[in-house]
């Protein structure tokens, strides 16, 4: 990943109309505050893309940290955090299509969205404009493809959709089953019906700002994040949710802190230092996977401006504002 050294370069004529603004990188850099910052100096509003901030419930383990959206008593506006409950399953069509409801009223008001998360698909969905769809379960294609080994399975997948947004569709059975039955109805006449009732994509012209910090200062910031969240009540946020009736499958589902915690109360995890070490490990893991992620945007053709890797956010906010009043023409 290359990154500026404060210094924009001038820009191509063709790329200064963007229309919006996605602050991304890797858990515990400190998107959310440059994001805040720019939408509280550039007149815009957050559109939030976490996998984990879109639950009710889901508070410190999540990393909402709501307060940060108000700075000296001014209130930046926020969306698609607190929007769905545990009970059901919230997904990357969901969030591509609240998005594509949400964006053109915020544009409309003459304001400017900055898009501010972590989560590489939510982000890539929009940013590349995944083809999903909400496609209902073919019972029979699921009974002929059943006797099917993984293998086979990817095949099919292949040859209905060799342009992939994932390949790891191809890895679980369920995940590649569940995309051939996407595939095989988008491809047959039930196609444009479906279409109709979706939310059509509004014209996203994406200035993309990448921020994150050397390695040792990731690393750091994830153990003193870690602290202050179990310091704050994490277990005892994950202890009520499950007594207010999520299973601790449910909870683990959730990744990260919500699995790691839950084992923990379930007594699968024997010790607070136990579930500090497994859980300090698996943020560092997910933060080198989101790094992955984003570089293979890069690869396919997404334009990533990055930010000094320094610790200073102020810098990192000042580079950020520089590449928003460059790129942005209003």
């Amino acid at each position: 990943m290359c990154r500026c050294e404060g210094i924009v370069a001038l820009a191509d004529e063709n790329q200064k109309n963007c229309n919006c603004v996605v602050v991304l990188g890797p858990t515990a850099v400190g998107k959310t505050c440059i994001g805040v910052q720019i939408a509280l100096q550039r007149h815009g509003e957050i559109i939030s893309a976490d996998s984990r901030q879109v639950y009710a419930g889901l508070d410190i383990g999540s990393g909402k940290d709501i307060a940060d959206y108000t700075v000296d008593g001014v209130s930046v506006p926020y969306h698609l955090i607190d929007i769905a409950d545990l009970t059901h399953e919230y997904n990357v069509f969901n969030y591509q299509q609240d998005f594509y409801r949400l964006f053109p009223g915020i544009l409309s008001r003459n304001l400017l969205p900055v898009v501010v998360g972590g989560t590489g698909m939510y982000l890539d969905s929009v940013i590349r404009n995944y083809d999903l769809v909400p496609v209902p379960e073919n019972k029979v294609l699921r009974a002929e493809l059943a006797e099917k080994s993984l293998e086979d399975l990817g095949k099919i997948l292949l040859k209905l959709k060799p342009d992939l947004h994932t390949r790891e569709d191809l890895l679980h059975r369920e995940r590649c089953i569940r995309a051939i039955e996407i595939a095989e109805c988008m491809q047959g006449p039930a196609a444009c019906g479906i279409r109709r009732n979706m939310v059509p994509r509004p014209e996203i012209r994406p200035l993309i700002i990448g921020t994150t910090l050397e390695r040792t200062v990731l690393r750091e910031n994830i153990s003193i994040r870690l602290k202050q969240r179990l310091d704050e009540g994490m277990i005892e946020e994950v202890r009520a949710l499950h007594e207010n009736g999520a299973s601790w499958e449910r909870l683990e589902t959730l990744g990260l802190e919500y699995k790691y915690v839950s084992e923990f109360l379930e007594g699968k995890i024997k010790t607070k230092d136990e579930l500090c070490e497994k859980l300090t490990i698996a943020i560092r893991q997910f933060a080198k996977r989101q790094e992955t992620w984003f570089r293979g945007m890069e690869k396919k053709g997404v334009t990533i401006h990055w930010l000094p890797s320094v610790p200073d956010k102020a810098v990192r906010v000042s580079a950020a504002l520089e590449l928003v009043d460059t790129y942005i023409m209003r």
